[in-house]
């Protein structure tokens, strides 16, 4: 029974390394062709460019692995029922539930893998690679952030934003700084939020501190709403968040606390921190989804038909998972709800299938 095992195991991790290289592969030559305009333009070393590519790798991997792993799966085993293989092993009293040992003990070493490879090393490398295309390559305007605090700065103008919320495209806590030629504070706007409609920043509950220059002294007006010449879209904002992806789990539950102590609204980053959970258990999900598709005696005589049908699954997943994310950061979903609903529909699935 140990050498069936040790089969199963070899063959997967073989057929999910071709696949995962080959996948790896095209990602970064189309990604390369899209973006080699930019860097031509930007006049950045080839070894930069290289560098770029390399540090995007380790999210690449982590993305793709569970559509590796299926396919592997699917691959293995179909190849096995296509040659009777299965049907031997049944014959001689092997239950195809024994057979599902490797495949969970694989799908559960990988999801802990993909937890580990993204909490230690994704949140690194993928902040140095969004370092490179924004200052480097897209010659982004200076701005600097240190936790929640954002500083702009502007024409003879530096801007502070305590908070942003990307689901809404609000901004909390601003205030707007103008200076003359010998920086002198000309102008000064404190205002309690900005949103951004129709292309222009609105403010609310205005605090406008203006130099009269015959006095020497600043006069002070408050008003209810008025829009301000903020000349930064909601894309040059969000750049410079840093986001989930480039936070560790324990860093993404601390920036939530520390933002919630403030009395801003979490939501958007609740659900990425319960999707940093959630993500990486697909890996397991998708080994059982393969090996009951692949085990189905109605797919026996064609191989390219299972791994057509396990590609839908992903891509299902994929389209659902992302939908109720976006339920989630619309708060029309519990933050958990919205990162667990695709795992719990995909595991009902394969158990469905195998269970056929």
């Amino acid at each position: 029974m140990f050498l069936i095992e040790k089969y199963l195991i070899k063959e997967i991790f073989k057929y999910f390394g071709i696949v995962l290289l080959t996948v790896v592969s095209i990602y970064l030559s189309v990604d390369f062709f899209q973006r080699i305009d930019n860097f031509i333009e930007a006049d950045l070393p080839f070894s930069k460019i290289i560098s770029f590519f390399q540090l995007k790798i380790p999210l690449i991997i982590a993305q793709i692995t569970p559509v590796g792993i299926l396919i592997a799966v699917i691959i293995v085993f179909g190849l096995m029922n296509k040659n009777n293989e299965l049907i031997a092993l049944k014959s001689s009293g092997v239950s195809i539930y024994y057979l599902l040992r490797p495949v969970v003990f694989i799908g559960l070493l990988l999801s802990i893998l993909i937890f580990l490879l993204s909490e230690s090393i994704v949140p690194i490398t993928i902040n140095k690679a969004n370092r490179i295309w924004d200052v480097e390559v897209k010659k982004k305007s200076a701005v600097t952030s240190k936790g929640k605090n954002i500083w702009i700065k502007g024409n003879r103008a530096i801007y502070h934003i305590t908070y942003y919320n990307p689901a809404n495209n609000t901004i909390l806590g601003v205030a707007l700084n103008f200076f003359d030629n010998n920086f002198r504070l000309t102008r000064r706007v404190d205002a309690k939020k900005g949103v951004f409609k129709k292309g222009k920043w609105i403010f609310y509950n205005i605090m406008e501190q203006k130099l009269d220059k015959e006095s020497n002294n600043y006069r002070v007006t408050f008003l209810e709403e008025r829009e301000e010449p903020f000349h930064f879209l909601p894309e040059d904002i969000k750049r410079v968040i840093k986001k989930s992806e480039e936070m560790s789990f324990l860093e993404l539950l601390a920036y939530i606390k520390n933002i919630e102590n403030e009395g801003y609204d979490a939501s958007v980053y609740k659900v990425d921190l319960n999707a940093k959970l959630a993500f990486p258990f697909v890996s397991f999900i998708m080994c059982l989804v393969g090996t009951g598709i692949a085990s189905s005696s109605k797919l026996k005589e064609s191989l390219s038909v299972s791994i057509f049908y396990g590609i839908c699954v992903a891509f299902f997943y994929w389209i659902f998972h992302s939908f109720c994310l976006s339920l989630g950061y619309g708060e029309m979903l519990p933050p958990f709800v919205a990162a667990w609903a695709a795992n719990v529909v995909c595991f009902c699935f394969g158990m469905l299938v195998l269970l056929r």
